[in-house]
């Protein structure tokens, strides 16, 4: 007799529980500094990783904070060749009136001033805003890339929804918004997730396969 498969079909909430990260993995997002200074000593290597192409790349940050946070990220990607632009929309504290409209404003002027589609990428809470922007307008998105953004788990799979709630007055629980978020972007998506995470659940940044026929 086959076997199911547990893995849910495109679009569908994962069947793992709401657990957020524990205490201790809490404790661990204190070594963001030594992460940093890693990455400075790894510059030498860096440095030899293939020439981008040129395109241009827009970075969202994650909630609660700005491009400041962005720009390690943004200097690295100049170096190997991209143009990148930050938001420009100081603290990201959720989709407040005109924040989404602003970013597809962004998006199209860079993608004018480039020529080229652009690249999508979202640290957290940023990650949202890249792929809903690349489901608005394909046409001008290369890809998406996210940052342990939590676009298939639970709502409260995550330590920071009260906070969430409390800086937008809103409720994450919403159906019909999880299950547009849910809903795959059009274009080539890349999600970047830690098992160490300690704020997000590492299961819901997880990319889910369709289930596999029964054999």
């Amino acid at each position: 007799m086959p076997r199911p498969d547990p893995r849910p079909a495109p679009g569908a909430a994962p069947v793992h529980d709401a657990r957020p990260p524990g205490a201790l993995l809490m404790l661990l997002e204190g070594r963001a500094p030594i992460e940093y200074l890693s990455s400075l000593a790894a510059t030498p290597w860096l440095r030899n990783l293939p020439r981008g192409d040129g395109h241009a790349a827009m970075v969202f940050p994650g909630m609660g904070a700005n491009d400041v946070t962005t720009l390690p990220l943004r200097s690295f990607l100049r170096s190997l060749g991209y143009v990148t632009q930050a938001w420009g929309q100081g603290f990201n504290l959720g989709p407040r009136s005109g924040v989404l409209e602003r970013c597809a404003a962004d998006l199209r002027a860079l993608a004018e001033r480039s020529g080229k589609p652009v690249t999508l990428i979202g640290w957290s809470l940023g990650g949202i805003y890249a792929r809903e922007m690349a489901k608005k307008h394909p046409e001008i998105a290369r890809c998406v890339i996210t940052l342990g953004t939590p676009f298939t788990g639970h709502p409260h799979s995550t330590n920071a929804w009260r906070i969430y709630e409390w800086m937008t007055g809103t409720r994450v629980g919403d159906g019909r918004i999880m299950d547009e978020i849910r809903k795959p972007p059009p274009v080539p998506t890349t999600s970047v997730y830690s098992r160490t995470d300690g704020i997000v659940s590492w299961r819901a940044p997880r990319c889910f396969r369709p289930a596999a026929p029964a054999r």
